[in-house]
């Protein structure tokens, strides 16, 4: 996998999921793994497109659930051909949704996915619509635990504040909490 940061990659066709994937849990890697399969399919690079912090780290000073080491470590098993990540402070927050898509566009990308709750740029003023407009968007749903309910990496939050490490566990898929803070 090569790791490169944002605005440094040009490809002639690609597959991207994009999120902040903080924990990488069993959603996010169930996304990723769908892409990289399509990816495959379309014989096309596979491009994981991440953020340095998480935006919810910078902007809500939420706990950060896995450093960039171990998350880009846990994306390279999933097969990524390459990842970007995004320097996320003050000034990548401020850039309007326009730069993302000429970004984006740089990597001649036939399939985005994303989770359903996405949005970027300033302000959150970009959404699935609005990159629907200039590429094919997958959205991909929320993936459910065994009693049902969605995990997130909010969820996880609130299960390590109650120290239920079984539950975290199981929602990460590992067994391997070494970079979260306890």
């Amino acid at each position: 996998m090569r790791i490169v940061n944002d605005n440094e990659l040009s490809l002639p066709a690609s597959v991207v999921s994009i999120g902040a994937f903080d924990g990488l849990h069993k959603g996010h890697q169930t996304l990723i793994k769908q892409a990289v399969r399509r990816a495959d399919e379309l014989e096309v690079p596979s491009v994981v497109y991440t953020f340095d912090p998480p935006p919810r780290a910078y902007f809500q000073n939420q706990r950060v659930l896995t450093s960039i080491e171990e998350k880009l470590a846990l994306i390279e098993k999933l097969n990524v051909d390459y990842t970007i990540v995004a320097n996320f402070d003050q000034h990548y927050a401020s850039k309007p949704p326009a730069d993302f898509i000429t970004e984006l566009s740089q990597l001649n990308t036939r399939e985005i996915w994303v989770g359903s709750d996405f949005h970027f740029g300033k302000g959150k003023q970009g959404n699935i619509e609005l990159l629907s407009n200039y590429f094919t968007v997958n959205i991909h749903p929320f993936i459910t635990c065994e009693q049902g309910e969605k995990i997130s990496s909010t969820r996880i939050r609130e299960l390590l504040q109650n120290n239920d490490w079984l539950e975290v566990y199981q929602l990460l898929g590992r067994n391997n909490l070494k970079t979260i803070d306890i």
